[in-house]
């Protein structure tokens, strides 16, 4: 029997008022039997009326997601806490009856799921407590349009050039840049002020204003998986890399004088004559990133639609090729033009080498040093060419560019290797722009990936 509040005092009152009555009997009769029987039916009435407000239904677990949550982050860790007593039977499954890893605590009042929740999945909890209580919680997690996932460069446990400019790129177009880039932590040693910029939807970089120090330490984490990315985009899994900065390797090459220097920590160590483009395709000037490095390569002009019977087309396989731009330039091996290097410049954009100049080149050269391009009637090599980064100004680079429409900037479309292989690949020239809306070279999708981890639940 259950008692309303304002019943419950009027009986307490009741059981009051009976006490009372048994005082002021006492004080006027003596009859013991009539005293006994006053106070017995008080506290039988007073001792129901509690009886009646302690008794209820025992009380189930409590889950930390409602039952029937839908988009649930996967991300999240779900927890389950007994209100009374302890567990004496949980369990969690997917739609497929996998059971969830967990863990239990001590006192076996607290589960906790130990695994990260999979996309695409509705669970059940299952639960019984040592009170008798039972609960079942059916919930199911975010089903993403689309996933993605993202590549790292350098790569893990490289060692690179102070000019390496840090490269994230997903596999999907993404919305919401600034999800992205809040996705992204990056710590350096020494501390380094740096800045992302995008050069396409698909692509971002990072880079500080002044080249790194050598020595430098720095590390990569991209907390990705249950990331909502925009445009019905979510992130499939988290990826890291670790990689330090080498020895500062800076070459200087200079038209007037038709030489490179190169510099190590400072230092001029070698000067090599050279041959760059010729007036139809000059090299642009400008700062380059020294990319892939192949033991063989070839150069096909068709690649960019100079077909190779033109009298300017080519297909040449070239060796020490040491990548200087996504849109072909190399520094390589041209016995064929030895007799030029030091005096003209006759190639079709590439810094022109003999073959043991190619050699010593490319065995002191790393991923991440620096070119320097100058006094050419080419240009300025784009800072959206893939490998030329350090051309747009530290005043727009450090603005960003989070939003795109008008002013916003997007990377044009380049050319770059075509089929690879472990020492020969094919290269285009150097001075064409390709109709391809986006560029994905050797050395960045291909080998840029860094030690992902892979977050779904099975």
């Amino acid at each position: 029997m259950t008692f309303s509040a304002g019943l419950r005092r009027r009986l307490v009152a009741l059981g009051i008022a009976a006490a009372a009555t048994v005082t002021a009997v006492t004080g006027c009769s003596s009859t013991d039997a009539a005293q006994q029987t006053v106070a017995e039916t008080a506290a039988e009435t007073t001792t129901s009326a509690v009886s009646a407000t302690t008794t209820s239904k025992p009380l189930p677990a409590v889950a930390s997601v409602k039952d029937g949550t839908k988009n649930y982050n996967p991300t999240e860790p779900v927890t389950v806490k007994a209100v009374e007593g302890t567990f004496t039977d949980i369990q969690m499954t997917n739609q497929d009856g996998k059971v969830v890893e967990s863990t239990l605590s001590e006192d076996k009042k607290t589960w906790t799921t130990a695994e990260v929740l999979g996309y695409y999945r509705t669970y059940t909890i299952k639960a019984t407590t040592s009170n008798g209580a039972t609960m079942t919680t059916v919930f199911s997690t975010i089903e993403p349009d689309s996933i993605t996932d993202v590549a790292l460069s350098p790569l893990d446990g490289s060692v690179v050039g102070v000019g390496q400019v840090l490269s994230f790129r997903f596999g999907q177009s993404i919305a919401d840049r600034k999800a992205a880039q809040d996705a992204i932590t990056i710590t350096t040693e020494p501390h380094v002020d740096g800045a992302f910029y995008w050069l396409n939807d698909y692509l971002v970089r990072w880079r500080g204003e002044e080249f790194f120090q050598p020595g430098t330490k720095i590390d990569v984490n991209v907390d990705l998986y249950g990331k909502n990315l925009g445009g019905g985009v979510w992130g499939n899994r988290d990826n890291s890399a670790s990689f330090t900065i080498g020895d500062k390797v800076v070459s200087v090459a200079d038209s007037n004088s038709k030489t490179v220097t190169v510099y190590r920590n400072d230092e001029a160590i070698r000067t090599i004559p050279i041959s760059m483009g010729m007036p139809e395709f000059p090299t642009p000037n400008g700062t380059y990133v020294v990319g892939d490095q192949y033991d063989e390569l070839v150069m096909d002009s068709s690649t960019f639609g100079l077909p190779v019977d033109d009298p300017q087309g080519y297909r040449t396989k070239v060796q020490y090729a040491t990548q200087m731009s996504w849109s072909g330039i190399y520094v390589h091996a041209a016995p064929w033009s030895v007799w030029a290097q030091g005096s003209q410049d006759v190639s079709h954009g590439c810094l022109n080498m003999s073959t043991a100049n190619a050699k010593w080149f490319m065995d002191q050269a790393k991923r991440g040093d620096v070119v320097i391009v100058k006094n050419t009637n080419g240009g300025v090599l784009s800072g959206y060419d893939g490998l030329g980064d350090w051309n747009i100004p530290w005043e727009e680079w450090s603005k960003g560019n989070l939003y795109t429409g008008a002013g916003a900037a997007s990377a044009p479309a380049t050319s770059e290797i075509t089929t690879s292989s472990a020492t020969t690949a094919t290269a285009a020239s150097p001075t064409h722009t390709s109709t391809s809306s986006e560029p994905s070279p050797v050395g960045e999708s291909a080998t840029s990936s860094g030690t992902t981890t892979a977050n779904r639940e099975s």
